[in-house]
């Protein structure tokens, strides 16, 4: 008797790097998964929630190496999908937070494949929370923005020159190559001394925090071999970090002096 293929996709977000910090809900959806696409900062351990018999395909793209384009992985979401049913596409943090979850909903969607989405825990919040980087506090910072550091085009994104002139705290994700870029145009709006953080691979055990100012994190950065993935976090609110407060406290004596 030929099995009857019901074929579904679902976009799970996987949370910022540390495996306890995906939702119950993209678990539920895992466990029932007959394909699992899988990116480069998906913990190896979330997997062994998807049944043995289940399909893993890893689709990761890291920074200068993109072992599946785009639309090699939106045809494969397909494919997978009328082959064998269920389909997971396990992406890290959330969807639809620079993930292109709506690109690949579209595409699937445009096959009449039926889709849902399991939002995730964005590292743009949840990063600097477990440095104790609050992004808003009451009296510092009224908003935050979230920025990509990289556009498509390959460029720092034009909004950063806007956040730049307001006093609400900065995130931005895939910043780390255009670091100079980022500095010099806070440089420019006159906030060579905003307080800076950098938090490489947060949330896991690889985590890696260095943080200072506009006018000197660049030579830290260097001196400390920061790579991507990492998250910048600009403004006020990283002296509240209480992992920080003595870098800060060491400024604030040298300035007196």
């Amino acid at each position: 008797m030929r099995t009857i293929i019901h074929p579904k996709v679902t976009l799970v977000g996987a949370g910022p790097g540390d495996p306890e910090l995906m939702t119950l809900k993209g678990i539920l959806a895992l466990n029932t998964a007959d394909v699992v696409l899988y990116d480069a900062l998906i913990d190896p351990v979330l997997l062994k929630h998807a049944p043995k018999s289940a399909i893993k395909i890893f689709v990761g793209k890291r920074v200068g190496k993109h072992s599946k384009p785009q639309e090699d992985t939106n045809q494969l979401c397909v494919e997978m999908a009328k082959k064998h049913g269920h389909v997971v596409r396990l992406k890290g943090g959330d969807p639809f937070v620079f993930g292109r979850g709506g690109e690949e909903i579209e595409y699937i969607e445009a096959f009449g494949i039926p889709t849902a989405v399991v939002p995730g825990i964005t590292s743009a919040i949840a990063v600097p929370a477990n440095a104790g980087i609050p992004v808003t506090k009451r009296g510092i910072s009224e908003s935050f923005w979230v920025v990509t550091g990289t556009t498509t085009a390959g460029e720092l994104s034009c909004d950063l020159a806007l956040a730049a002139q307001s006093t609400a705290t900065v995130v931005i994700l895939m910043g780390t190559k255009k670091l100079a870029d980022i500095t010099e145009t806070y440089r420019k709006a006159g906030k060579a001394k905003l307080p800076v953080a950098i938090i490489q691979s947060g949330t896991t055990r690889e985590e890696k925090i260095i943080a200072g100012f506009i006018h000197d994190i660049e030579q830290k950065a260097l001196e400390n071999q920061v790579e991507a993935p990492a998250v910048i976090i600009l403004g006020e609110v990283v002296r509240e970090s209480i992992r920080l407060a003595e870098i800060y406290r060491e400024f604030v004596k040298m300035e007196i002096r």
